[in-house]
């Protein structure tokens, strides 16, 4: 795992000191991303530079040193990832005659694109990465993104130079970056509380669609012009699959995925430094840790945070999982002073607008893990596969319901619903819940009945899903001057051909919640504390696997990830992790009204808007006091707010033209 950054100036002006010097200005920018080594390599004559900082997995000799030139001298790589059938790729390739002088993935990688071609070889990769290569043969520069995105890569044009690198902090060390926040791109992320690609919060400046190569000659303009080109596609692969769905009983279905799942996990355990993983007690990352030790001699190491507020506190029924497997658990209780202590860190370790408040405890475990191991594997991946979340069980039945009901009507109800704050929602479920089943015991009660009025307004699923996921319903109302700018959720466009709309909404979320929140949330968390995190349940073959999954199995009695589910029961008795899903966050609505209160007020004062001119003083005030009252649980679009805000002051104070408020 590493930081990789570079530029292609047209002009072909720098001397090489100069651009070895700037080469490794960039990756310095970075060096968290890489604490273990370092290196640049330059084209003088062709204006190429490759800056690189190393975080040392395998092989731990000077025999990984990137930038790496290959055997034959003609291709040049920057790389960031892990090829997990490294192996595999490399006894291929010796049999073809190639010789490997050390043991690195990053060799065989570009023995592979020496012996096969760039397209050949990404077919053939199974692995998370981004990687800058440089033909030096045609005079090409080469920029490749994984599959789902769960390595980062920024790039834009500044003038005749392509600045690129794993974080915005790479392009912001070259002298020629200019610093536009776009108005359009803030108004996405109030609805998405993140930026999804191929955006980025700088107009001019874009991230690379993963599955996707950019291909830029560095002769002429007309490289200027190159777009990114797709080499895989998750909507391809959603249409595929469920047009051929498996023709198996569904203990063959089981089989099969804990076949695949031992695999993908076993690859992903493979590492010169030590390795663990993070434990939470649900499905997903006891299914991982379950997989992990039974393939391992040593006790596996996990890691969980618990918290002293017990609405949020997982860690208990992390302990029994790990209990009962026999790892190595190390648990860390927080209190919330601990856990605030991160929020000022948050602005420089995201680098834009990020707006999920789980990214606190994912720092949080992922600095605790990175005091015992350099690799961690996680758990993410099998809701948005395997149809874990409640809105893929709860919208049909809610729609079924409420659609022959007029809309007139629908939004009446809705608007009775919402009368009753959330609080007074929860004091009415609390003083119900002794007389409830269990089933009707739900976490956040008021939050959820407030959502439910939400979608009573909508004229389908689609429509219901949309405003379920959205932060924001009107960004264009908060933020001055914008016109939100165009992404997959907002244009049916893109939308995969599918017949069912639970089936949409799970490739939804997994090309715009998976890859643009939960993934940048996991890479920048544990990257800020030089960790590698491997996700197993994204490897290409699970992917694949999972869409010919018939829907009826994954989802089975009002309960999601069914397979999966029966894979964990194999290694782990049920009881110890079937419970309500709970998620990875903090009391944030509390601590806005509480300790937080005076950071909340400073931010949102209404001159400071006024004077910073991206939001609508009325609109942002307006909401702060409806939270403020109680009135409504606002917590999350306030979060997205005060995220923005902080990056603004943090990113002003960063740029060395200090004009990342421009564009008022």
């Amino acid at each position: 795992m590493c930081g990789i950054a570079g530029y292609l100036d047209l002009r072909r002006r720098d001397s090489r000191e100069t651009m070895e010097r700037t080469a490794f200005e960039l990756a310095q920018a970075v060096c968290h991303r890489g604490p273990d080594d370092h290196g640049v390599w330059v084209d003088e004559a062709a204006g190429v530079a490759l800056g690189h900082r190393r975080l040392s997995i395998l092989d731990l000799s000077a025999g990984g040193h990137q930038p790496m030139v290959s055997s034959g001298g003609r291709w040049v790589l920057s790389y960031n990832g892990e090829i997990y059938n490294f192996g595999e790729l490399r006894q291929r390739l010796l049999t073809e005659g190639h010789r490997f002088s050390g043991r690195s993935d990053t060799e065989v990688l570009l023995a592979a694109c020496e012996r096969w071609g760039l397209a050949r070889a990404l077919d053939r990769i199974n692995g998370m990465f981004a990687f800058a290569l440089w033909d030096r043969e045609r005079r090409e520069l080469h920029l490749c993104r994984d599959r789902l995105g769960e390595k980062p890569l920024y790039y834009g044009w500044m003038g005749d130079v392509l600045l690129f690198g794993s974080e915005l902090k790479t392009l912001q060390a070259h002298p020629d970056f200019e610093a536009e926040v776009d108005r359009d791109v803030l108004a996405l992320y109030l609805r998405h509380n993140c930026v999804p690609a191929p955006h980025s919060i700088y107009r001019g400046v874009g991230k690379l669609p993963p599955g996707t190569v950019l291909t830029v000659a560095a002769a002429g303009a007309a490289g200027r012009s190159a777009v990114p080109e797709p080499y895989w596609s998750a909507r391809a692969v959603a249409e595929s699959g469920l047009a051929d769905p498996l023709d198996a009983s569904p203990s063959e279905v089981v089989d099969e995925l804990d076949r695949l799942l031992r695999d993908a996990v076993a690859l992903r355990m493979q590492a010169d430094v030590p390795l663990g993983a993070f434990l939470s007690g649900g499905v997903d990352s006891s299914t991982v840790v379950a997989l992990m030790q039974a393939q391992s001699e040593r006790r596996v190491k996990t890691f969980t945070i618990g918290f002293e507020d017990v609405g949020y506190d997982e860690a208990g029924d992390a302990a029994r999982v790990a209990h009962h497997l026999g790892t190595d658990h190390v648990e860390l209780s927080l209190s919330p002073a601990h856990a605030m202590e991160v929020i000022p860190r948050l602005s420089a370790l995201y680098d834009e607008p990020f707006g999920d408040s789980s990214q606190i405890p994912t720092f949080l475990v992922s600095e605790l893990a990175r005091r015992e191991v350099t690799v961690s594997l996680s758990g993410d991946g099998g809701d948005e596969l395997f149809a874990g979340y409640n809105r893929y069980a709860w919208c049909r039945p809610i729609w079924d319901r409420v659609r022959r009901v007029p809309s007139p009507v629908r939004r009446a109800v809705g608007g009775a619903l919402t009368r009753l704050s959330p609080r007074t929602w929860d004091e009415v479920f609390a003083k119900a819940g002794r007389v409830l089943p269990p089933r009707l015991r739900v976490r956040m009660p008021g939050a959820k009945v407030h959502k439910i009025a939400s979608l009573l307004a909508g004229d389908g699923i689609e429509d219901m899903y949309v405003d379920l996921v959205s932060y924001c319903k009107r960004p264009d109302a908060v933020v001055r001057g914008a016109r939100e700018a165009p992404s997959l959720l907002t244009d049916r466009g893109g939308w995969a051909s599918v017949g069912d709309p639970v089936e949409q909404m799970m490739f939804l979320d997994l090309v715009t919640y998976l890859t643009d929140d939960i993934l940048v949330k996991l890479d920048r968390a544990s990257m800020g504390v030089s960790l590698e995190a491997r996700v197993p349940m994204l490897d290409p073959r699970i992917v694949e696997f999972a869409w010919r999954v018939p829907l009826a199995l994954k989802l089975r009695n009002g309960q999601g990830k069914w397979p999966l589910r029966q894979v964990l029961y194999r290694y782990v008795p049920p009881e110890l992790v079937e419970r309500p899903k709970m998620g990875f966050g903090l009391p944030i609505g509390h601590w806005l009204r509480g300790p937080l209160r005076g950071w909340v007020e400073e931010l949102l004062d209404e001159r400071r808007l006024l004077d910073d001119g991206f939001f609508e003083p009325a609109a942002v005030r307006g909401t702060w006091a409806e939270h403020l009252a109680g009135d409504r649980d606002n917590q999350d679009q306030l979060w997205g707010l005060l995220m923005f805000q902080a990056w603004l002051d943090d990113s002003t104070r960063r740029t060395k033209t200090g004009s990342s408020r421009a564009g008022r």
